[in-house]
């Protein structure tokens, strides 16, 4: 008789939740819902929702930047780079058009798209080292926080303080040597961006998978479920496919309802600019901050400002998503130098992602996907910092990967 239970995966245990952090992040999410909705509107309540749903498929699948690019670089395994690239032309194929037809149902759509200059190749290669100094990317850093990391709460702090000093420069950056912004949609067409933004990715996909396979001979898989039935999308963890698929929906659900696409950075410049000026700063004055833009959202709520709201979104998310998992806030001593790479990354990732117009998520994620040149030479400029910050980890003990 045939012994079945070897044919059985082998499950997670049990989870054990973490009760209170747990009532804690729903109820804020329930709370701050409503409260958006009635001082607000219901659509930025609904960008909150869209947060928190994002803050939770970034935490139940692991998915950042920062791991994976240093497991590139660190053990020729592209999984994870794979996984965005797929992630990213999910969401170029339903953007690009979206944003060409200019509005849908009366609003207005605009894509991420930026200038292609000194001020992103500089800014970009700062945000690349300074996420493997500080941990995370600027989503990364976001998830960890809600899952009650510490040390990442100081790369959050220190990349707020960047961000905003960031502010005061970017004028100046601005005046190098820059190109206009580029669509691709504009320049060469509907169809042909959404193939080029896709053969691109591919090519990058297909690069991956070469050096993956010569390194290790095979590509490494896509684990299976962690536990039974449909269990693990409560409690994690989810594939990556899995994440960057729905995180890419998010995306074009951000896009419909707050007209341009998910961002991170902005919100903790005009976080640290409010602090700022709380204290008697005159950021008001600063160049940056008398741009139209900017100008409404330092006089205004952080409640009216989409990023802030989705922001506040992603880390309630992600706690509520940790502490189903069982995993809120795990205890572990963070030694000094660990804890002043997080300072340092996040100066560099604050200061870098206001010169190249965003980091990841918008410059990258978004960026490209709305079929933006700017976003591919964020790219290629942060992957190359990326690569020194992976070199300089040891000097602050960080050396070995650990997914973010």
């Amino acid at each position: 008789m045939t012994d079945l239970s070897l044919d059985r995966p082998s499950y997670l245990p049990p989870v054990s939740a973490d009760r209170t952090p747990m009532l804690v992040a729903g109820g804020a999410l329930v709370l701050g819902f409503l409260a958006i909705a009635a001082l607000i509107d219901l659509r930025q309540a609904a960008l909150f929702l869209v947060g928190g749903l994002l803050g939770a498929a970034l935490y139940h699948g692991s998915f950042g930047f920062t791991g994976g690019w240093r497991r590139m670089v660190v053990e020729r395994r592209g999984r994870a780079m794979r996984a965005q690239m797929l992630m990213i032309g999910v969401a170029a194929a339903a953007m690009i058009p979206l944003i060409a037809a200019g509005s849908l149902g009366g609003q207005m759509l605009v894509g991420a798209v930026a200038p292609v200059g000194v001020s992103v190749l500089v800014g970009a290669a700062m945000f690349g080292l300074g996420m493997q100094l500080g941990g995370g990317c600027g989503s990364g850093t976001l998830f960890t926080v809600g899952g009650g990391s510490a040390r990442m709460l100081v790369t959050l702090v220190f990349f707020i303080a960047g961000a905003v000093v960031g502010t005061a420069h970017l004028p100046w950056w601005l005046g190098l040597p820059s190109l206009p912004a580029v669509s691709l949609g504009a320049e060469i067409g509907i169809a042909p961006a959404i193939l080029a933004t896709l053969a691109g990715l591919g090519i990058l996909a297909l690069v991956t998978a070469a050096i993956e396979r010569r390194a290790h001979g095979s590509l490494e898989g896509e684990p299976g479920p962690s536990r039974p039935g449909w269990s693990w999308v409560m409690y994690g963890p989810w594939p990556l496919v899995g994440a960057g698929l729905l995180l890419a929906l998010l995306n074009v659900a951000t896009l419909l309802l707050a007209g341009h696409p998910w961002s991170v950075t902005f919100g903790f410049g005009l976080w640290g600019a409010k602090v700022a000026q709380a204290v008697g700063v005159p950021v008001e004055s600063w160049e940056f901050w008398t741009w139209p833009g900017p100008q409404t959202a330092l006089g205004s709520s952080v409640l009216a400002d989409v990023t802030s709201v989705m922001n506040f979104g992603i880390i309630l998310g992600a706690a509520l998503a940790a502490s189903l998992a069982g995993k809120f806030a795990p205890k572990v001593k963070v030694p000094f130098p660990s804890l002043l790479a997080a300072a340092i990354g996040g100066l560099l990732m604050g200061y870098g992602a206001r010169l190249s117009f965003g980091c990841n998520i918008g410059a990258l994620f978004s960026g490209i996907a709305s079929g933006s040149l700017h976003g591919w030479l964020w790219f290629a400029a942060a992957f190359a910092g990326s690569v020194v910050g992976v070199r300089l980890r040891p000097i602050f003990g960080l050396d070995g990967f650990t997914r973010k």
